[in-house]
C-alpha cells in the first residue's frame, strides 16, 4: 500500500471513530495544528469536567496589592495597552501535577500584558506572571492536591482583552521526559511505574518505554493525545513482552475516543515495553502526548451509568484487568451534566473518569435472564433503567405500567457515556405487539417522546445494533417527564473560534454582544439577570421578545472602574416569575478538527461567562437616536458618530449586529480616518414587526491588534406605512407622454408637505418630483417618453414617498405598477385613386342611421386624451 492511500484510509478511520466516539453534545481546533489565532468555537467537555462547580479566577499573589496589575518581569516598567483582542493557542506542558507548584507558559498572540489567568474550576493559585515577549507568558501555578485528575480550562485576562480558553491536563502522577532516542527495544527508555511520559511522536517515529514487573501485577497504560485539544494526533499503543508478543494493544477506544486505553495482568516476571506511535506512521513535532504507566486500576466502565441526586449509591467498575471491583460513593445534591466518576483502588487512580448520569430518578437494574418478554425485569415506574449487555445477541427487556395520555421524553445513554455499545430501542406492548422505536436520535443514542396510548402494562427493549456484546456495554435509560429548559449563549463571530464570545468593556466606554436563549418545550419572553457584575460595569438590555431567540446587550463600565475581570455565572429567566424557568449561559470551543469538512473531534464547554474592565479606547462610538420611525417597504439612514480622542486616526469599521423580524441591512460600513460619522442604512419588508426595537452599533479599529467599541442600547420604532398608492398599470408608444394617476391612502397622519418621485423608469424617460400633504386624494405623473425609451415591459417601476417626521425623513415605496412602452405603428400609404366610372342611375336617398349614443370617459381616458393633445 502506498503512502498517500494509507493516508486516505486512516482519514476515513478517523471520520469514522469521530462519528461513534465524538462527544454529542455539540461543538474544536483545527486541522493539524494549534488552532490560529481565528480558529477556536462551541460543546460540552468530553473528558474530565471537574466535580466541583465553583469558577475561580486566579490574580498573581503581591503584597499590598488586591487588584490584577502586574509589572512583567524583566521589563522595567509598568503593564500599559500593549495590543488589543489576546489570542491563546496552547498551554504547555500539556499537563501539570496536582498538589505541585508549576510553570505554565501560554503561548498565543498580543498576550504582553498578561494581568490575570482565569480557571473554571478551583484549586489553582497563580504566584506570578513572567512576560517571554508579546506572545508568550510563563505563569507559576499552585495546584491544590484535590484538584480532579483530567481536563481543566484556562483563559488569559490582559489589560486590553480577553484570551480565548484552552486545554491542560492535570495528573496524579509525577512526569518524566521522554528521551531520545528510544525507537526500538534495544533503545527503549527505561521508566518506573506509576509515572507520566510527557513525549513527542515525530514524522515515522516510534517511541518505546520500558518498565519492570512481576507476575499477577496489573499493568494500566493510557494515553492522552487528542484529548490534549491542541492538535489532531490519532496515537496507537501496545503492551508487548520481552520477545516482541503484543499482550494488548489500542487504536482508539469507547473511553477515550482517538486515544487507546490498555490494562493487562502480567503472566510473568521480566521487562514489557510500552509502544507509541502515531496510527499511520506519521508525526511531527505539534504531536505531544502524555503517557500514563502504571499499576493504577483501569476499568472502562463503571454500572450502574448514573443515580439519584445526593443518594449513597454502589458502584461495580467493569473492564478492568484484574476484575470487577465495587466502591461506595455519595452523590452531589445538584445537577452537573459532565459529572464523573474517577476509578480509585490501594494501587492509585485511573488518569481520567467515568461518566456518570446524576438525575432525580431512582435506580433499576436489570435482573438476567430477562431477554424475552415473559421474563422482562419489571421496574416501579418511572425510573432510570441501568444494564449491560454482556454477550452477543444478549436482548434485554424490562415491564413498566403506564397510563393513558401521560408523555415521557425516553433517553437512552450509551455512546455519551463512553459505553461501547450501539444502543437500540424499542417499546412493546405487554403482548409484544410492537409498538414504536428508535436508533441514533441523539447521536449514536436513541430517543423518544412517547404518549401512552392506554393504560396497562408496557415492554422496553434494549439491544446492540449488531447484536454484539461485553461485559462493559453498560446503557442507562432514563423516563423524564416533558419539562421546560433554558440555555443563554453567545453566538459565534467566527466559524472555529472563540473571537468576541467573552465580555470585554473598554473603561468609560461600551462592549455590545447578543445573547442566544435556547428555549425548549416552553415560549414567552426572556428577561437576563445581571448579579455578581464586576465592580464598575452595568448592563443595557430589553426582555427577548416571544417570538426571538435573540437580544442585544451592552456592557457599560465607568470611567473610574477598575481594571479586572471575573467568571460570571449569567442566567436569563422567563418573564413570569410564576413559570419559575431559568437557564444559564454555556459556551463551547472546538479544540481540535479535522477531514472531512472540519470535523469536530475535541471540543470543550464552559458554564460561565469571562468578563472585564480594559484599559480605555482612544475612541468611542454612538447611534443618534432616531426621531422618526423605519416603515414598511421603506429605508432609513441611522447617524453613528464616533468620538475620537486627540491624535487617534484610526479608520472604524462598524457592524450594526441586531435587526428586529423584517429588517435587514448590509454587512458592515466604514468610517474613514478624516470623519467622525457615518450613515447605515436599514431596510423593512412589507411585513415587518410592528414595534419598538432595541437597536446598537459596534465599532472596530487597530490599536495594537482589534479594539472593539459599542454604542448606546438605542430605540427603533418600526411601524406601518403613513400611506400607500393604488397606481394603474399605465402604457404609451414611444415618444409620447403617459399620465399616471395615484390614488393616495392615508394611513397616519402627518404634517407639512412630503413628495413622491417615480423610479425604476427606462432609460431615457422624463417625470418630475410631485409634492402632497395629508389632504391630497390623488396625484398624477407625467411620463415623457421619447423615441429611445426601451420598449416592452417595465414591472419595476414604484413610487418613493418622503415624509417629514420629527425634522427627519420617513422614505417608503409607497406602490409599484408596470409600464407598458410600444413602438409605434408604421404610418399606412394611401391607396390610389380608382379609374372613372359611369356614374350608375341615381338610387332614392337612404334613411340617415340615428346618431351613436356617446359613452362617458373615464379619468383615465380624459387624462390620456389630455396627454395626447398636448
Amino acid at each position: 500500500m502506498n503512502k498517500s492511500t494509507a493516508n486516505f484510509l486512516i482519514a476515513c478511520c478517523l471520520v469514522v471513530n469521530a462519528v461513534i466516539w465524538a462527544n454529542p453534545a455539540p461543538r474544536g481546533a483545527c486541522g493539524r495544528g494549534v488552532c490560529p489565532p481565528a480558529t477556536p468555537m462551541v460543546s460540552k467537555p468530553m473528558v474530565s469536567k471537574p466535580m466541583a462547580a465553583k469558577p475561580v479566577v486566579a490574580k498573581p499573589a503581591m503584597a499590598g496589592s488586591g487588584v490584577a496589575k502586574t509589572n512583567v518581569a524583566g521589563s522595567g516598567v509598568a503593564v500599559a495597552s500593549l495590543a488589543s483582542s489576546p489570542r491563546l493557542n496552547l498551554i504547555l506542558p500539556r499537563g501539570v501535577q496536582r498538589g505541585q507548584t508549576q510553570t505554565l507558559e501560554f503561548v498565543g498572540e498580543r498576550l504582553g500584558d498578561a494581568q490575570e489567568i482565569f480557571f473554571y474550576s478551583p484549586g489553582f493559585q497563580v504566584q506570578s506572571i513572567e512576560m517571554v515577549d508579546n506572545n508568550r507568558i510563563k505563569a507559576v501555578v499552585a495546584v491544590a492536591a484535590d484538584v480532579p485528575v483530567g481536563r481543566h480550562i484556562a483563559q488569559v485576562r490582559t489589560a486590553t482583552g480577553i484570551s480565548d480558553y484552552r486545554p491542560f491536563w492535570v495528573n496524579q502522577l509525577a512526569a518524566v521526559a521522554e528521551v531520545e532516542p528510544n525507537n526500538d527495544l534495544a533503545s527503549a527508555q527505561v521508566i518506573p511505574l506509576n509515572v507520566v511520559v510527557d513525549g513527542v511522536v515525530t514524522n515515522e517515529d516510534v517511541d518505546y518505554y520500558a518498565v519492570q514487573c512481576q507476575q499477577g501485577q496489573r499493568l494500566s497504560v493510557e494515553v492522552v493525545a487528542m484529548r490534549l485539544g491542541s492538535f489532531l494526533f490519532d496515537p496507537y499503543i501496545a503492551i508487548l513482552d520481552a520477545d516482541r508478543f503484543e499482550l494488548a494493544v489500542s487504536d482508539d477506544s469507547a473511553l477515550a475516543a482517538q486515544d487507546g486505553v490498555c490494562s493487562v495482568q502480567i503472566p510473568s516476571d521480566g521487562t514489557y515495553y510500552i509502544l507509541v506511535r502515531e496510527s499511520s506512521f506519521g508525526g511531527n513535532d505539534q504531536c505531544r502526548y502524555q503517557l500514563h504507566v502504571g499499576d493504577f486500576p483501569r476499568p472502562t466502565a463503571v454500572y450502574p451509568a448514573g443515580g439519584p441526586l445526593g443518594q449513597t449509591v454502589q458502584l461495580q467498575y467493569l473492564g478492568d484487568a484484574l476484575g470487577v471491583f465495587s466502591s461506595e460513593l455519595t452523590l452531589p445534591t445538584t445537577a452537573d451534566e459532565n459529572f464523573l466518576v474517577h476509578a480509585a483502588d490501594a494501587r492509585g487512580q485511573a488518569p481520567s473518569g467515568l461518566a456518570f448520569r446524576l438525575s432525580e430518578l431512582p435506580n433499576a437494574l436489570e435482573a438476567e435472564p430477562n431477554n424475552e418478554v415473559a421474563t422482562a425485569t419489571p421496574i416501579d415506574f418511572p425510573a432510570a433503567v441501568n444494564g449491560v449487555i454482556s454477550e452477543d445477541k444478549d436482548q434485554d427487556y424490562f415491564r413498566f405500567t403506564a397510563k393513558q395520555g401521560q408523555v415521557w421524553d425516553i433517553e437512552v445513554y450509551g455512546r455519551r457515556i463512553r459505553s461501547g455499545l450501539d444502543p437500540v430501542m424499542h417499546l412493546l406492548k405487554a403482548d409484544g405487539t410492537y409498538l414504536v422505536g428508535n436508533d441514533d436520535a441523539r447521536g449514536p443514542d436513541p430517543y423518544l417522546r412517547w404518549t401512552v396510548p392506554e393504560d396497562g402494562d408496557y415492554i422496553l427493549w434494549i439491544h446492540d445494533h449488531l447484536n454484539r456484546g461485553r461485559n462493559d456495554f453498560v446503557y442507562r435509560v432514563e423516563f423524564q417527564a416533558v419539562k421546560p429548559s433554558l440555555t443563554i449563549e453567545i453566538p459565534r463571530i467566527e466559524q472555529f473560534g472563540q473571537y468576541r464570545q467573552t465580555i470585554f468593556v473598554p473603561r468609560g466606554g461600551r462592549f455590545g454582544t447578543l445573547l442566544l436563549g435556547n428555549r425548549v418545550n416552553f415560549g414567552g419572553e426572556l428577561v437576563l439577570e445581571t448579579e455578581g457584575l464586576p465592580a464598575g460595569i452595568g448592563v443595557e438590555a430589553q426582555p427577548m421578545a416571544a417570538n426571538l431567540n435573540q437580544m442585544p446587550v451592552v456592557f457599560t463600565a465607568a470611567e473610574d472602574a477598575p481594571i479586572g475581570g471575573q467568571l460570571l455565572t449569567l442566567s436569563a429567566r422567563h418573564a413570569d416569575p410564576a413559570q419559575a424557568i431559568r437557564g444559564q449561559f454555556r459556551n463551547s470551543a472546538d479544540f481540535v478538527l479535522g477531514e472531512p469538512n472540519n470535523s469536530k473531534y475535541i471540543t470543550g464547554e464552559v458554564q460561565q461567562l469571562a468578563i472585564a474592565v480594559v484599559e480605555k479606547l482612544p475612541f468611542r462610538i454612538e447611534i443618534q437616536q432616531p426621531q422618526s420611525p423605519l416603515v414598511h417597504n421603506g429605508t432609513k439612514d441611522i447617524r453613528v458618530i464616533v468620538h475620537r480622542d486627540e491624535g487617534f486616526s484610526g479608520n472604524i469599521h462598524v457592524e450594526f449586529p441586531f435587526r428586529s423580524p423584517g429588517v435587514g441591512t448590509r454587512g458592515n460600513i466604514q468610517i474613514p480616518p478624516d470623519q467622525t460619522e457615518g450613515l447605515y442604512p436599514l431596510n423593512a419588508a412589507g411585513n415587518a414587526q410592528v414595534g419598538s426595537w432595541p437597536i446598537y452599533a459596534i465599532g472596530m479599529s487597530d490599536v495594537g491588534g482589534p479594539a472593539w467599541s459599542s454604542s448606546q442600547l438605542a430605540t427603533l420604532e418600526v411601524a406601518a406605512p403613513y400611506v400607500t398608492m393604488e397606481i394603474p398599470r399605465a402604457g404609451c408608444e414611444q415618444g409620447e407622454t403617459v399620465l399616471v394617476p395615484c390614488k393616495i391612502n392615508h394611513v397616519t397622519a402627518f404634517s407639512g408637505e412630503a413628495t413622491a418621485q417615480l423610479f425604476g423608469l427606462p432609460p431615457n424617460c422624463e417625470v418630475e418630483t410631485l409634492k402632497f400633504t395629508s389632504e391630497t386624494e390623488e396625484i398624477v405623473f407625467r411620463i415623457k417618453t421619447s423615441a429611445d425609451t426601451n420598449a416592452g415591459k417595465h414591472r419595476g417601476v414604484f413610487c418613493q414617498v418622503t415624509i417629514p417626521v420629527n425634522g427627519e425623513s420617513v422614505v417608503a415605496n409607497a406602490g409599484s405598477f408596470e409600464l407598458q412602452v410600444d413602438v409605434p405603428l408604421p404610418k399606412e400609404e394611401p391607396p390610389a385613386a380608382p379609374p372613372a366610372e359611369t356614374p350608375p342611375a341615381e338610387a332614392p336617398p337612404a334613411e340617415a342611421p340615428p346618431p351613436p349614443v356617446e359613452k362617458p370617459l373615464s379619468r383615465l381616458e380624459k387624462l390620456r386624451l389630455e396627454a395626447k393633445k398636448n
